[in-house]
């Protein structure tokens, strides 16, 4: 990991905050640092809750690369009795939206879908300074647990 992906660390588990330069390499970063902090919890989250995590992780990252056009996101993991959230804040306002998935394989448009399945709920807040997109998990499985 170059050092201008590195994440820089701002606060111990149960809750995580590291900053992310928006590279290429950040969302190997983000998982990475997604599945650290999830093999510290106590328990940890079960195996398909840790997968949605850190699959949620990756595609919210990537969202904040390719489509907010800003220099850097955060990344924040805060881990509840019985969830696990997930939140990327930037600088763009413009929240991620929902289009057709090409089936092609050019224009993307699965993500955000699949982000609001594996999710227990979703929710974006948007400011002057910019917004914040996050997801909370179940700890046990997927957003029917």
């Amino acid at each position: 990991m170059s050092s201008a992906t590195a994440p820089h660390r701002v606060s111990d588990a149960p809750s995580l905050v590291v900053s992310l330069e928006n590279s290429p390499e950040a969302a190997a970063a983000a998982r990475d640092v997604a599945g650290d902090f999830l093999k510290g919890l106590g328990p940890p989250p079960g195996r398909d809750a840790s997968d949605a995590v850190v699959l949620i992780v990756s595609e919210l990252v990537t969202n904040a690369v390719r489509h907010s056009r800003t220099r850097a996101c955060t990344l924040s993991l805060a881990a509840g009795p019985g969830t696990v959230t997930v939140s990327v804040a930037d600088a763009s306002p413009r929240p991620p939206c929902e289009r057709n998935p090409d089936v092609r394989g050019a224009g993307g448009g699965f993500g955000w879908p699949m982000v609001r399945r594996l999710a227990v709920s979703t929710s974006v807040e948007t400011s002057s300074q910019g917004k914040t997109v996050s997801a909370v998990v179940a700890r046990e499985g997927g957003p029917s647990v």
